[in-house]
C-alpha cells in the first residue's frame, strides 16, 4: 500500500510538472518585454491596444449570441429526441461528430458561397459568423444537455407535472431547465472559450475577433503573444473555476431539496 501511494504521488508530481513547467517558463519570458528588466511591460502594451479590448469585446458578443442561439436549437431538439423520437438519438450523435471531421476551412468556405447571394445574403452580417460558431459548438453544447438529461427521469417528470397540469412552458423553466443548471453552464463556458479562440472563422470572414487578434501579434512581436496566452489561460481557468463553483452551489441546494 505504501509502495502504491508513492507510485501514485510520483505520478501526480510528474504530471504537474509536465503541466505547469512550459506555463511558468512561459510566463517568465513574457515578463522580459524590457531589455534586461524583468517586469509587466509586455502586458500594459497589450492592454494599451485599443485592438485588444476592441477584439476582444467583439468575440465575447459572438461568444454570447452563439450560446443563445445554440442553446435554444439544441434543448428543445434534444427533449424531444428523449421523448418522442429514441430511435433519432444515433443519428444526432452522428452528426454531432461532423464539426470534428469536416475542418472549420471548408465550412467557412461552403457558408460563403451559400450565402453570399440571393436569396438569403448573410455574408455581410455577424449572423453567418454566429451560425458557424453554432456549428463548432454542437458537438460539445449536444453532449452537455445530452449528459444532463441523462442523469434525470424526464419522461416520469414531464408525466407527473402533466397530470398536475402543467404546461409545457412551465415545464420547461420550472422542470427541465433546473435540473440542466450544471449542464448549460458547460455547454455555456465551453462554446465561450471556442469563441475566444477560434481564427479560421473570424479570419476569412473578415471579422475583428480575437482568435485573429492573437494571430496577428504573434506574427510581429515576440512578448505581446506570450502576455497574450498567459490572459487567456488565466480567463480559461476562471471561467472553469466559477463552473464549479456554481455546481457545488447546485449539488447543495439540491441536497437540502432531498432533505426537505
Amino acid at each position: 500500500m505504501r509502495a502504491r501511494r508513492g507510485w501514485a504521488w510520483f505520478w501526480l508530481v510528474l504530471g504537474t510538472l509536465y503541466f505547469f513547467i512550459p506555463l511558468a517558463a512561459t510566463f517568465f519570458f513574457s515578463l522580459h518585454g524590457r531589455k534586461g528588466v524583468l517586469g509587466f511591460s509586455a502586458y500594459r502594451r497589450v492592454f494599451a491596444d485599443p485592438e485588444f479590448l476592441h477584439t476582444f469585446t467583439f468575440s465575447l458578443e459572438m461568444a454570447l449570441f452563439t450560446v443563445v442561439v445554440g442553446l435554444a436549437l439544441l434543448i428543445p431538439t434534444v427533449i424531444w429526441i428523449y421523448l418522442r423520437a429514441p430511435w433519432a438519438k444515433n443519428i444526432v450523435e452522428g452528426l454531432s461528430l461532423m464539426p470534428f471531421v469536416i475542418p472549420p476551412i471548408v465550412l467557412v468556405f461552403g457558408l460563403i458561397r451559400m450565402y453570399s447571394q440571393p436569396p438569403v445574403q448573410l455574408i455581410s452580417t455577424p449572423a453567418l459568423l454566429v451560425a458557424g460558431y453554432v456549428v463548432l459548438a454542437f458537438p460539445y453544447i449536444y453532449r452537455s444537455v445530452d449528459a444532463g438529461l441523462r442523469t434525470m427521469d424526464l419522461r416520469g417528470l414531464t408525466e407527473a407535472a402533466q397530470s398536475l397540469g402543467a404546461g409545457w412552458f412551465r415545464i420547461m423553466f420550472k422542470i427541465v431547465l433546473p435540473n440542466l443548471r450544471v449542464s448549460l453552464l458547460s455547454a455555456t463556458f465551453l462554446t465561450f472559450a471556442i469563441v475566444i479562440g477560434e481564427l479560421t472563422l473570424a479570419n476569412l470572414l473578415a471579422w475583428p475577433a480575437f482568435g485573429p487578434y492573437m494571430a496577428f501579434i504573434g506574427r510581429d512581436l515576440a512578448y505581446e503573444p506570450t502576455a497574450l496566452a498567459i490572459l487567456s489561460f488565466l480567463m480559461t481557468w476562471g471561467l472553469i473555476g466559477l463552473l464549479q463553483f456554481a455546481s457545488r452551489g447546485v449539488v447543495g441546494s439540491s441536497n437540502m431539496g432531498g432533505t426537505h
